[in-house]
């Protein structure tokens, strides 16, 4: 059972951050004069590109404002970040980079730093491992005398990189380097292989000295194997043109002193440590990094800690409840509420939770004028709730106008100080009256799509604010459009991008002009007199072009659509679910029903997943072959060796299988999540698959000849989370247990301040730190407190039993990190 268990142990990586701008870009080789260059940035875990910006026009310091998020689906060594400059005629040519090994991310942990580009050299854009068994065994020659042989046997690499976006055809050389000598050995070439098996094995004589005399146990004299090496070289094989340099390292002979065998993995490294060359002059790059590795443990492990967080709502006083205790003692830290919000958002927990943190910020809420307005607990966790429940609310109701916003991208600057020549004010105002009235006329008609669970946390919040100040008529509404406009339709008119309305921070130019429409959509959509409105612009030309709008109108149209999407009525439903995109992008589609493995067999595709339907389309926008996601069996990894193409999965469907390779191992994960959820209740889902393909009259993977016959390798077990909200419950806790040990001396102050309380009846002046907490019930949060460290030191107690002490140095899972020349 125990293995059971283990088997189910979940290593997640992400990373998180931003590719902020670039300073005093460097010289380039080329044709490219300095004032002209243009440049995007480049994201790669170790040798595959996963993320790339748009490209900036004509800056050496641009600004990029590139946010990025990705789950990491494989092992890696280097995390780096590339300039290029964009050339139109030739290749695109390269500034510079920044590379930081797995193990040093956590330096960089959610805070900005600037690093220096480095040279792309070539000979040290290495990826891989190599697995190598040395020998040194004792030989006695035909007149008697006795000498040594080494043995080297390269058994396999793992993790090769690609070669200008195919899979290599590699080839290793073994040396047996020394002051005196170098003699060189060379295995076969492989092809069409990221992964090849060699095992081949090499003999090098090693030459003794003259004293040397037999004895009974048989030891290395030290003098003769100390300056003595093997180096392996990985290599692509290029037949007409040069070979590519994969990755080399060293492992020193005396190595065999003590023990006449040594068998290990080795990280391939750079010629030269990576060529550390002067790089002042390349430029530097700023960055916003943030790497997490969640070890998931079995679910039954988390049950304790998430059956506490979850019956939070029924604690009395909410603030001795476990989940305000997370978010008091993580107040400063955003990411402490989000894996509480996704967990009370699945159990359906979430508005009994935020009925009583909102009451008890309205206990202290003084005026109606200033509800809701601070960074608390209450506003945290619904800021949340829309960002995660509403992401397809604001790309049915804003995508289409904010695309427009892009694509026709009509000057609208009305600030006379920032006027460029030949513009004209009248005119940009017209524009931005236009888009304006676009967007606002999207939102207040957007009622019918608002979800479900938005519309019952507005219509709280009005419940709330009514009962808290019954004399003003007006706080009802103030309290819902201090959410929905300020904190959830005007933020994502301002960062499209952060939202996935856009893939990529806009120019410049299109950003401003968003700016100016999200502050007059936070305006038009507030709830107070018109003085009051105006008041709130600290530039006169926003007041002026505010009071071009008719206030009146605006206001019926705004109070009509607060009262839609927080009233008891329950919205009309047609029995159809709205079709939403879950995911789409480029992909290489093999063509149906060709036998031959030919390059010309890959067409590019469109592909596009929605909650109802799968579509591949020859252009974007254009005419598409449709599956029924209903009629899925399976969506499922297809083996490398199948196509010699890396990053293949494969539809299964009733007509026949459909292979496709994404553009890169973050995206091939990405297709396999969502196809996965949106078909893993399908009635048709089939329990094994081919991993491979039929082709010669057999399945390659198992050589059935039938090619109905069942699959020869198990589905794979898709984890139950919600599709619309995407959420790992289990995950999610192990996130609360990182947050609440990391803070476990918060912990203890709050405990210490709990029992100061309940024995002097208050904290005592010495006791300043207590302040930070808040406390209603020092017994009832002592009670709390107890029992979250009880749990958290359980689940502590379940992961050391489940660490790995057997992941040796130089085992597959922790490669030995060799020399280098």
């Amino acid at each position: 059972m125990a293995e059971e268990d283990d088997a189910r142990i979940r290593i997640l990586q992400s990373l998180r951050g931003k590719i902020c701008e670039a300073k005093n870009l460097g010289p380039v080789s080329g044709p490219n004069r300095q004032r002209d260059l243009c440049t995007f940035c480049t994201i790669c875990l170790d040798q595959e590109e996963v993320f790339r910006t748009k490209v900036f026009e004509k800056s050496v310091s641009p600004f990029y404002g590139e946010d990025f998020y990705f789950e990491i689906p494989r092992p890696f060594q280097c995390l780096s970040f590339y300039v290029y400059a964009k050339s139109v005629f030739q290749r695109d040519l390269a500034v510079g980079k920044v590379s930081i090994r797995k193990d040093d991310l956590c330096k960089y942990k959610g805070k900005e730093h600037w690093f220096s580009l480095h040279p792309v050299d070539p000979n040290s854009e290495v990826q891989g491992k190599v697995h190598l068994e040395m020998r040194l065994n004792e030989v006695i020659s035909e007149n008697g005398s006795v000498g040594q042989h080494l043995l080297v046997q390269i058994i396999e690499c793992q993790g090769l990189p690609l070669i200008s976006g195919q899979i290599c055809d590699p080839y290793a050389t073994v040396s047996l380097i020394g002051p005196a000598r170098s003699d060189q050995k060379k295995t076969k070439v492989k092809k069409k292989t990221s992964n090849p098996l060699f095992e081949e094995t090499f003999f090098f004589e090693i030459t003794r000295s003259s004293s040397y005399s037999k004895k009974s146990h048989f030891q290395v004299e030290e003098e003769d194997i100390e300056k003595l090496e093997i180096k392996v070289d990985l290599w692509n094989n290029e037949n007409l043109a040069q070979d590519v340099f994969l990755g080399e390292t060293r492992v020193p002979v005396k190595i065999l002193q003590h023990n006449h065998i040594h068998k290990a993995w080795y990280l391939l490294q750079p010629k030269g440590n990576g060529s550390k060359s002067k790089s002042d002059d390349l430029g530097s790059l700023r960055l916003k990094l943030a790497y997490i590795e969640d070890t998931v443990l079995p679910s039954g492990c988390y049950s304790p800690l998430c059956n506490l967080l979850l019956k939070s709502s029924d604690i009395k006083p909410i603030s001795a409840s476990a989940a305000h205790i997370l978010g008091d003692i993580c107040r400063e830290r955003y990411e402490a509420v989000l894996p509480m919000v996704r967990l009370l958002l699945h159990h359906n927990r979430f508005l009994p939770f935020v009925s009583a943190v909102a009451a008890l910020e309205l206990d202290h809420t003084q005026e109606a004028n200033t509800i809701f307005r601070g960074n608390s607990l209450a506003t945290r966790s619904i800021d949340d709730m829309m960002k995660i429940v509403g992401k397809s609310y604001l790309a049915v109701t804003l995508k289409p106008v904010i695309d427009e916003i892009c694509e026709t991208n009509k000057t609208c600057e009305i600030d006379p100080n920032k006027l460029k020549e030949g513009d004209n004010v009248e005119v940009n105002k017209e524009n931005l009256q236009f888009y304006v009235q676009k967007v606002f006329s999207s939102i207040t008609q957007s009622n019918a799509n608002c979800p479900p669970s938005m519309c019952a946390v507005f219509r709280l919040l009005r419940q709330l604010a009514s009962k808290r100040f019954p004399d003003d008529p007006n706080v009802q509404y103030s309290a819902v459009s201090s959410f929905v406009f300020l904190r959830f339709f005007a933020v994502a008119v301002l960062y499209p991008h952060s939202f996935q309305l856009r893939s990529h921070h806009p120019d410049p130019e299109i950003s401003r002009t968003l700016t100016l429409i999200s502050k007059t959509i936070q305006t038009l959509g507030s709830w107070g007199s018109l003085s009051k409105k105006l008041s709130s612009f600290k530039e006169s030309f926003m007041f002026d072009f505010y009071k071009s709008f008719q206030e009146d109108k605006c206001i019926v149209k705004v109070k009509k659509f607060l009262d839609e999407i927080s009233s008891n009525v329950s919205k009309e439903s047609s029995g159809l679910e709205d079709a939403v995109i879950l995911k789409e992008g480029e992909v290489q589609k093999r063509a149906q029903g060709r036998k031959r493995l030919g390059k010309r067999n890959f067409k590019k595709r469109w592909l596009r997943v929605t909650n109802r339907e799968l579509s591949f389309h020859k252009l974007k926008g254009k005419e598409a072959f449709i599956i029924d996601v209903k009629n899925i069996q399976a969506v499922e990894k297809l083996d490398e060796s199948a196509f010699n193409r890396k990053n293949m999965f494969q539809v299964v469907h009733a007509e026949k299988q459909l292979y496709v390779q994404a553009g890169n191992c973050v995206e091939a994960c990405e297709w396999l999540d969502v196809l996965g959820q949106v078909t893993r209740c399908n009635d048709s889902r089939l329990a094994t698959y081919h991993p491979s393909t039929y082709s010669g009259g057999s399945w390659q993977c198992c050589q059935s000849q039938s090619c109905s016959s069942p699959g020869c390798k198990p589905c794979t077990i898709t984890m139950q989370a919600n599709l619309q909200l995407d959420i790992d419950c289990d995950r999610e806790t192990e996130r609360i247990f990182s947050l609440l040990s990391a803070n476990d001396a918060k912990l203890q102050n709050m405990e210490d301040a709990c029992a100061s309380m309940a024995v002097y009846q208050g904290p005592q002046p010495e006791q300043q730190d207590y302040s930070k907490f808040t406390i209603q019930e020092p017994k009832e949060t002592f009670q709390t407190l107890k029992q979250l460290r009880n749990v958290t030191v359980e689940l502590q107690r379940q992961h050391e039993l489940r660490s790995d002490p057997t992941a040796q140095y130089g085992s597959l899972d922790n490669p030995i990190v060799g020399k280098t020349s």
